[in-house]
């Protein structure tokens, strides 16, 4: 075994596990039994094509070329459909949205150039496909609804118009249609309506302020199905002539927040079952929840830490996580619970020895218990030298309301491998703990993330498992604000990587796309009326308290984050006299898609590191030029 520093251990784990020799899985459907889901390729600078396995077992790509992606929101979801051979899906560039059909030829819908269509939803007794519109016609302004496209070419038809957004359209085979809506400034985990559309007369059954309602689907006798979390936890509910009320009252989450338009993740499997999966303290489960009496969950024997269901009651396929090997598609046995591996996400053999487990961990926060995982350094070929303690860092995670899981991530084995202790804070304000726990964010961002994450910094430190002169923190979007916040606000870092980061609050509040535009009401203050606590609250005007070096990575076409405000931090950084770097990469945007980019952002993050702790990297790799770095740091590579 190799003495040697920590983070300079060697590793098989290397960047193609990022890359090319892994996909991404997500949108599992099903049609007629055969298999459809959506796969994400980094050597393809991110493509996303949609592929098929038929019932016979052939397994192909339908989309070839295209980029199966919906833009509305930034953020999409709901890109395709597919129900009796029929299937639409939108592309980007263009946002055009095709339509493949059985004995015709392929054609694409005349939407127009301005348009951008999500949620995509077949009504073929009526010969339409139902979708969130996006309306960019007029500059600087985004208009949503609810639309009806005719599959055949006619007029479209404007469903619901006036509220802010829409999402979640869900047809019902009689011709009911119901869908959620929102308004500013709420976002949909704070507050939407549950909307129902009966022979041309619409009503609300449910939401409202206060509560959010998501992911409604119609059962087989036409009764409406929904998660509300108007308990303290997204449970389900059921609306039929007898009204709305609760299928049950359990402590955990039975659903998401609602980033992206994706379908509900659950199935109907009859009038009285659902096959769901739900959060028990940041871990997926999976089940069956039985409302023919009194409300019973069985769950699965399933060793999957996090779950995306889609299909039917006939053929049901799960995207399954897992701790210790790669996510893949699955089908799945509600009977028995056993599954059967239709795509695995990567087909690379990583000898176990060098996976480290996560731990959960928790510690005490300003407003109570917190969550997260742990990662120890883990090597079988390599040990740390006496006494050395391993440096740490620390993720804080993307939303702010967003949740970090315990499956298996490369880019965390990335650096556990080479000798690097990691802790991935669920700060106050992530999803999967009830609303409660979400709600600690609101008014508080910048403070609660901020001190969560520097009290588990003190808590592993003195419980004595990592370096505390050696920590870093790294994360990107609102995680990168968490970064940039928390160097300012705190003393416990030695340095920080920010990725599309927000140093301005100011500016993202005024300077960014609709869906967001309005968040930090909740999150900070509403604006313009607390525009000091913006000020107070914004990295970029409290330089004066940064003493930590900094590593800036920023798309050049990232339209959530506007690349002006990662030149403005590097600028300030740099005017004080702290190392810094910053690297913007061409026809990037918000987040990291392209094969060459990951591997060089994932290069420029660990020498960076290496630089400023003062190890060689055992990977060949090139030496990340660093501002107003001193001579002395300089290690050989």
């Amino acid at each position: 075994m190799t003495v040697a520093p920590c983070g300079s251990w060697p590793s098989p784990i290397g960047i193609e596990l990022l890359t090319g020799a892994t996909v991404g899985l997500s949108a599992p459907r099903t049609d007629a039994g055969d298999a459809y889901w959506l796969e994400s390729h980094a050597e393809q600078a991110g493509r996303v094509g949609l592929w098929r396995r038929t019932r016979q077992g052939a397994t192909a790509e339908v989309t070839p070329g295209h980029n199966v992606r919906a833009g509305v929101n930034e953020y999409g979801g709901g890109e395709y459909d597919v129900r009796d051979g029929v299937l639409v899906y939108t592309i980007l560039p263009g946002n055009e949205v095709h339509v493949c059909e059985p004995g015709r030829d392929a054609r694409v819908l005349p939407t127009g150039d301005a348009h951008r269509h999500a949620a995509l939803t077949l009504d073929l007794p009526r010969r339409r496909v139902i979708a969130v519109r996006e309306d960019h016609s007029r500059p600087g302004e985004a208009v949503t609804t609810l639309v009806a496209l005719d599959l055949d070419g006619g007029p479209d038809e404007t469903l619901a118009a006036g509220a802010d957004f829409y999402a979640c359209p869900a047809v019902c085979p009689d011709g009911a249609l119901a869908w959620i809506e929102w308004d500013h400034p709420n976002m949909p985990w704070d507050a939407t309506r549950l909307m129902v559309r009966v022979a041309g007369a619409t009503t609300r059954v449910a939401g409202g302020d206060g509560v959010s309602v998501v992911e409604p689907t119609w059962t087989p006798a036409g009764a409406l199905v929904f998660c509300s979390d108007a308990s303290g936890y997204w449970n389900f509910w059921r609306w039929d002539a007898a009204g709305a009320r609760p299928l049950h009252d359990d402590p955990h989450d039975f659903a998401g927040p609602l980033w992206t338009l994706l379908p509900p993740d659950y199935v109907v499997l009859d009038e009285h079952r659902l096959g769901c999966t739900w959060f028990d303290e940041g871990v997926a489960r999976l089940g069956v929840l039985d409302v023919s009496g009194p409300p019973a969950l069985t769950p699965l024997a399933c060793d999957a830490v996090a779950v995306r269901l889609g299909g039917d009651a006939d053929r049901t396929l799960a995207i399954l996580g897992f701790a210790d090997r790669p996510t893949g598609l699955f089908d799945l046995d509600w009977e028995t619970g056993a599954t059967t591996l239709v795509r695995p996400s990567s087909t690379v053999a990583v000898d176990p020895g060098y996976l480290s487990a996560p731990v959960p961990v928790t510690w005490d926060g300003p407003q109570g218990e917190v969550h997260g995982w742990f990662y120890a350094p883990r090597n079988p070929d390599a040990v740390a030298p006496p006494g050395e303690l391993p440096p740490l860092q620390v993720l804080s995670h993307g939303g702010p309301t967003a949740l970090s899981t315990a499956e298996l991530r490369y880019g965390v084995q990335y650096w556990t491998s080479r000798g690097v202790a990691v802790l991935d804070v669920n700060y106050g304000g992530s999803t999967g703990y009830g609303r409660a726990y979400r709600d600690r964010l609101q008014g508080n961002w910048g403070v609660t993330d901020v001190a969560d994450c520097a009290a588990g910094v003190r808590a592993l430190a003195d419980a004595g498992l990592i370096d505390g002169d050696r920590v870093f923190i790294r994360g990107g979007s609102a995680g990168g604000y968490t970064t940039l916040a928390s160097l300012v606000g705190t003393d416990v870092y030695a340095a920080g990587i920010s990725l599309f980061g927000i140093g301005d609050l100011e500016t993202l509040a005024t300077d960014t796309h609709k869906f967001e535009s309005r968040y930090l009401d909740g999150l900070v203050a509403p604006y313009p009326a607390g525009r000091q606590v913006y000020l107070d609250r914004s990295p970029i005007h409290h330089l004066d308290r940064l003493s930590s070096p900094m590593l800036i990575l920023q798309g050049a076409d990232d339209r959530v984050v506007p690349p002006s405000q990662a030149r403005s931090m590097a600028d300030a950084v740099r005017a004080k006299g702290l190392p810094v770097a910053l690297v913007i990469y061409p026809g990037e945007g918000h987040g990291f898609r392209g094969d060459e980019t990951i591997r060089r952002s994932q290069e420029a993050m660990l020498s960076f590191v290496a630089q400023l702790f003062g190890f060689t990297p055992a990977d060949p790799i090139e030496r990340l030029p660093i501002e107003n770095l001193p001579a002395a740091s300089e290690v050989a590579f």
